[in-house]
């Protein structure tokens, strides 16, 4: 399978107040084409300084990241302009790219027609629920066809029966349009039902623990259906265990 993503011996120090920390450490592993990865470990060990480092938002101190095509990034809070409409809200990053072109605009509207929210293109971020939030940010992120989507606990403002519900919005558009995604997150459940595999990380310095392919022989699986499976509670277990979290 062709890598959108790799990432190899990939380290970050910063300066604190007291002194030199080391918060990543010979992180290596890959992100094949329409494949979905999360990335999980005990709060703090540098999950989303990963995130950024692979974004370009911070620099790494040494290794080397290999990406494939343009990125998109999801943010926890949706960061939709509450003065703009929702076509306004999804057309607003080809406007900053100078990308508004006829062929791009037509993609978007047909993305807000396959997803249930051109009949409120006209409204504003504040007359929506939380979920056609998410899904709005979603699609002003594809807007710009991003090859790779990177997600930062993008779903952990919502609450608890909104977001299990987001989730397998986000993820049967993102399999339908074929986008490659590595999300962070603290959730192991949402981890293992969005996932095709669970990189878990260390403590800090943050290493690659263990990477598991996550397999459910499931027709037209969901993240609904995965946590219904068997296997689930097995996955879940494991890497429960490995994540160390009372230490």
């Amino acid at each position: 399978m062709k890598k959108v993503l790799e990432l190899k011996n990939v380290s970050k120090k910063y300066q604190a107040k007291n002194g030199e920390v080391e918060a990543l450490k010979n992180i290596s592993f890959s992100v094949n084409e329409g494949e979905f990865v999360s990335i999980i470990g005990p709060s703090g060990c540098g999950k989303s300084t990963l995130l950024s480092v692979i974004a370009g938002l911070e620099e790494k101190s040494q290794g080397d990241i290999q990406i494939s095509g343009a990125i998109g990034y999801m943010l926890q809070k949706d960061s939709l302009l509450e003065w703009r409409s929702i076509y306004d809200n999804v057309m607003f990053g080809l406007e900053i790219g100078h990308k508004k072109t006829k062929e791009n605009e037509e993609y978007v509207v047909n993305l807000l027609k396959k997803y249930g929210l051109y009949e409120f293109k006209d409204k504003y971020p504040n007359q929506l629920s939380g979920g056609m939030r998410q899904r709005t940010a979603l699609i002003r992120t594809l807007a710009i066809n991003p090859k790779i989507l990177l997600l930062d606990e993008a779903f952990s403002a919502l609450d608890y029966q909104t977001r299990i519900m987001v989730t397998n919005d986000i993820f049967q558009i993102l399999k339908n349009e074929n986008i490659t995604a590595l999300i962070v997150t603290h959730d192991i459940s949402e981890a293992i039902s969005m996932s095709d595999r669970v990189v878990v990380l260390t403590r800090r310095p943050a290493t690659v623990k263990t990477i598991h392919k996550i397999e459910f022989e499931i027709e037209n699986r969901t993240p609904l259906n995965c946590r219904e499976d068997p296997k689930f509670s097995k996955y879940f277990d494991t890497i429960w265990k490995e994540l160390d979290i009372h230490v």
